[in-house]
Protein backbone atom coordinates (compact mmCIF):
# COMPACT_ATOMS: atom_id res chain seq x y z
CA UNK A 1 0.00 0.00 0.00
CA UNK A 2 1.38 3.38 -1.03
CA UNK A 3 1.23 6.04 1.65
CA UNK A 4 -0.41 9.31 0.65
CA UNK A 5 1.81 12.39 0.90
CA UNK A 6 1.40 14.38 4.08
CA UNK A 7 0.14 17.96 4.18
CA UNK A 8 3.67 19.10 5.00
CA UNK A 9 5.12 17.24 2.00
CA UNK A 10 2.50 18.75 -0.30
CA UNK A 11 3.22 22.25 1.02
CA UNK A 12 6.97 21.73 0.56
CA UNK A 13 6.43 20.54 -3.03
CA UNK A 14 4.20 23.54 -3.86
CA UNK A 15 6.71 26.02 -2.42
CA UNK A 16 9.62 24.37 -4.26
CA UNK A 17 7.68 24.48 -7.54
CA UNK A 18 6.85 28.16 -6.98
CA UNK A 19 10.49 29.01 -6.26
CA UNK A 20 11.66 27.23 -9.42
CA UNK A 21 9.15 29.23 -11.47
CA UNK A 22 10.15 32.49 -9.76
CA UNK A 23 13.81 31.77 -10.51
CA UNK A 24 12.95 31.10 -14.17
CA UNK A 25 10.97 34.35 -14.46
CA UNK A 26 13.79 36.29 -12.77
CA UNK A 27 16.36 34.97 -15.26
CA UNK A 28 14.05 35.66 -18.21
CA UNK A 29 13.49 39.24 -17.06
CA UNK A 30 17.21 39.85 -16.69
CA UNK A 31 18.64 37.91 -19.62
CA UNK A 32 15.68 38.10 -22.01
CA UNK A 33 13.56 41.22 -21.59
CA UNK A 34 16.39 43.27 -20.12
CA UNK A 35 18.80 42.42 -22.94
CA UNK A 36 16.17 43.13 -25.61
CA UNK A 37 15.48 46.55 -24.12
CA UNK A 38 19.20 47.27 -24.01
CA UNK A 39 19.42 46.47 -27.74
CA UNK A 40 16.51 48.85 -28.41
CA UNK A 41 18.22 51.53 -26.31
CA UNK A 42 21.44 51.18 -28.29
CA UNK A 43 19.51 51.52 -31.55
CA UNK A 44 17.66 54.60 -30.34
CA UNK A 45 20.88 56.25 -29.24
CA UNK A 46 22.40 55.55 -32.68
CA UNK A 47 19.40 57.14 -34.41
CA UNK A 48 19.53 60.09 -31.98
CA UNK A 49 23.19 60.73 -32.79
CA UNK A 50 22.30 61.11 -36.47
CA UNK A 51 19.19 63.26 -35.99
CA UNK A 52 19.48 66.87 -37.12
CA UNK A 53 16.12 68.36 -36.14
CA UNK A 54 16.13 69.51 -32.48
CA UNK A 55 12.59 68.32 -31.66
CA UNK A 56 13.35 64.84 -33.08
CA UNK A 57 16.65 64.69 -31.17
CA UNK A 58 14.90 65.74 -27.93
CA UNK A 59 12.11 63.21 -28.44
CA UNK A 60 14.58 60.36 -29.01
CA UNK A 61 16.55 61.49 -25.96
CA UNK A 62 13.43 61.33 -23.81
CA UNK A 63 12.59 57.86 -25.11
CA UNK A 64 16.13 56.70 -24.36
CA UNK A 65 15.86 57.93 -20.78
CA UNK A 66 12.53 56.13 -20.37
CA UNK A 67 14.02 52.86 -21.62
CA UNK A 68 17.05 53.27 -19.34
CA UNK A 69 14.70 53.71 -16.37
CA UNK A 70 12.69 50.64 -17.44
CA UNK A 71 15.87 48.54 -17.71
CA UNK A 72 16.85 49.57 -14.19
CA UNK A 73 13.40 48.73 -12.84
CA UNK A 74 13.52 45.30 -14.48
CA UNK A 75 16.96 44.63 -13.00
CA UNK A 76 15.70 45.59 -9.54
CA UNK A 77 12.60 43.41 -9.95
CA UNK A 78 14.76 40.49 -11.08
CA UNK A 79 16.97 40.82 -7.99
CA UNK A 80 13.92 41.06 -5.75
CA UNK A 81 12.41 37.91 -7.25
CA UNK A 82 15.58 35.85 -6.94
CA UNK A 83 18.91 37.46 -5.95
CA UNK A 84 21.75 35.79 -7.91
CA UNK A 85 23.96 36.09 -4.81
CA UNK A 86 21.61 33.74 -2.93
CA UNK A 87 22.89 30.67 -4.78
CA UNK A 88 26.43 31.90 -5.46
CA UNK A 89 27.49 33.66 -2.24
CA UNK A 90 24.87 32.51 0.27
CA UNK A 91 22.13 33.90 2.50
CA UNK A 92 24.03 36.66 4.30
CA UNK A 93 25.36 38.19 1.07
CA UNK A 94 21.88 38.05 -0.45
CA UNK A 95 20.39 39.86 2.55
CA UNK A 96 23.13 42.51 2.33
CA UNK A 97 22.36 43.08 -1.37
CA UNK A 98 18.61 43.15 -0.74
CA UNK A 99 19.07 45.59 2.16
CA UNK A 100 20.68 48.12 -0.19
CA UNK A 101 17.81 47.73 -2.65
CA UNK A 102 15.29 48.02 0.18
CA UNK A 103 16.84 51.22 1.56
CA UNK A 104 17.00 52.85 -1.88
CA UNK A 105 13.34 51.94 -2.48
CA UNK A 106 11.75 52.77 0.90
CA UNK A 107 14.28 55.07 2.58
CA UNK A 108 14.43 52.77 5.61
CA UNK A 109 17.96 52.24 6.94
CA UNK A 110 18.99 48.69 7.85
CA UNK A 111 21.64 47.98 10.47
CA UNK A 112 22.80 44.46 9.56
CA UNK A 113 25.07 42.61 11.96
CA UNK A 114 26.46 39.07 11.87
CA UNK A 115 28.07 37.23 14.78
CA UNK A 116 29.82 33.88 14.65
CA UNK A 117 31.13 31.77 11.77
CA UNK A 118 28.97 32.02 8.66
CA UNK A 119 27.71 28.69 7.31
CA UNK A 120 26.71 28.07 3.68
CA UNK A 121 23.17 26.70 3.89
CA UNK A 122 21.47 24.28 1.50
CA UNK A 123 19.71 26.23 -1.27
CA UNK A 124 16.18 25.32 -0.14
CA UNK A 125 16.92 26.59 3.38
CA UNK A 126 18.58 29.78 2.10
CA UNK A 127 15.53 30.50 -0.05
CA UNK A 128 13.11 29.82 2.82
CA UNK A 129 14.92 32.12 5.26
CA UNK A 130 15.41 34.79 2.60
CA UNK A 131 11.68 34.80 1.79
CA UNK A 132 10.81 35.13 5.48
CA UNK A 133 13.20 38.09 5.86
CA UNK A 134 11.84 39.60 2.65
CA UNK A 135 8.24 39.30 3.88
CA UNK A 136 9.18 40.78 7.27
CA UNK A 137 10.84 43.78 5.61
CA UNK A 138 7.86 44.22 3.29
CA UNK A 139 5.50 44.32 6.28
CA UNK A 140 7.75 46.85 7.99
CA UNK A 141 7.62 49.15 4.95
CA UNK A 142 3.82 48.87 4.85
CA UNK A 143 2.82 49.04 8.50
CA UNK A 144 5.63 49.87 10.95
CA UNK A 145 6.02 53.63 10.33
CA UNK A 146 9.75 53.54 11.04
CA UNK A 147 13.00 54.74 9.49
CA UNK A 148 15.33 52.15 11.02
CA UNK A 149 15.52 48.37 11.14
CA UNK A 150 18.06 46.17 12.90
CA UNK A 151 18.80 42.67 11.59
CA UNK A 152 21.09 40.42 13.62
CA UNK A 153 22.46 37.08 12.45
CA UNK A 154 23.84 34.82 15.17
CA UNK A 155 25.63 31.74 13.81
CA UNK A 156 25.85 29.18 16.60
CA UNK A 157 27.34 25.70 16.39
CA UNK A 158 23.98 24.02 15.84
CA UNK A 159 21.59 26.87 15.08
CA UNK A 160 21.19 30.07 13.08
CA UNK A 161 19.24 32.78 14.87
CA UNK A 162 18.01 35.90 13.05
CA UNK A 163 16.26 38.80 14.75
CA UNK A 164 14.55 41.58 12.80
CA UNK A 165 13.42 44.56 14.90
CA UNK A 166 11.74 47.59 13.37
CA UNK A 167 11.53 50.21 16.20
CA UNK A 168 8.10 51.11 14.80
CA UNK A 169 4.65 51.69 16.18
CA UNK A 170 3.99 48.03 17.05
CA UNK A 171 0.61 46.34 17.43
CA UNK A 172 -1.47 44.45 19.96
CA UNK A 173 -0.14 40.89 20.54
CA UNK A 174 -3.75 39.69 20.85
CA UNK A 175 -4.00 40.01 17.08
CA UNK A 176 -1.76 36.96 16.80
CA UNK A 177 -3.13 35.18 19.86
CA UNK A 178 -6.62 35.28 18.37
CA UNK A 179 -5.41 33.79 15.06
CA UNK A 180 -6.10 37.00 13.16
CA UNK A 181 -2.60 36.96 11.72
CA UNK A 182 -2.12 38.13 8.18
CA UNK A 183 -1.49 35.70 5.37
CA UNK A 184 2.08 37.05 5.22
CA UNK A 185 2.83 36.14 8.83
CA UNK A 186 1.19 32.76 8.38
CA UNK A 187 3.33 32.08 5.29
CA UNK A 188 6.49 33.06 7.18
CA UNK A 189 5.73 30.58 9.95
CA UNK A 190 4.83 27.86 7.45
CA UNK A 191 8.06 28.28 5.51
CA UNK A 192 10.19 27.95 8.63
CA UNK A 193 8.18 24.98 9.85
CA UNK A 194 8.91 23.16 6.58
CA UNK A 195 12.66 23.65 7.10
CA UNK A 196 12.52 22.34 10.66
CA UNK A 197 12.93 25.88 11.98
CA UNK A 198 10.70 28.39 13.72
CA UNK A 199 9.43 31.93 13.30
CA UNK A 200 8.17 33.88 16.31
CA UNK A 201 6.56 37.33 16.25
CA UNK A 202 6.37 39.68 19.22
CA UNK A 203 5.24 43.29 19.37
CA UNK A 204 4.56 46.09 21.81
CA UNK A 205 2.73 49.32 21.09
CA UNK A 206 5.23 52.17 20.75
CA UNK A 207 8.28 49.90 20.89
CA UNK A 208 8.10 48.07 17.60
CA UNK A 209 7.88 44.50 16.37
CA UNK A 210 10.46 41.71 16.47
CA UNK A 211 10.65 38.69 14.19
CA UNK A 212 12.79 35.87 15.57
CA UNK A 213 13.84 33.18 13.10
CA UNK A 214 15.67 30.00 14.08
CA UNK A 215 17.06 27.28 11.84
CA UNK A 216 18.92 24.15 13.02
CA UNK A 217 22.33 23.65 11.41
CA UNK A 218 23.25 20.13 12.52
CA UNK A 219 22.53 16.89 10.68
CA UNK A 220 21.56 18.71 7.48
CA UNK A 221 21.84 17.26 4.01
Amino acid sequence: MVNSPSKQEISAYIIQSQEEEIKRISMELHEGVGQNLYSILTGLQFVQSGATEPHVKNYLGGMSQLIEKTIQEIRLLSVELHPPTLTTLGLLSAIKSYSKLYTSTFGILIDLQSKGTVVLLPEKDSIAVFRVCQEALSNIAKYADTSNVKITFIWDVDKLMITIHDFGQGFQPEVLDNNHQTSGLAAMKERMLLTGGECLVSSKIGEGTSIEISLPLTSRE
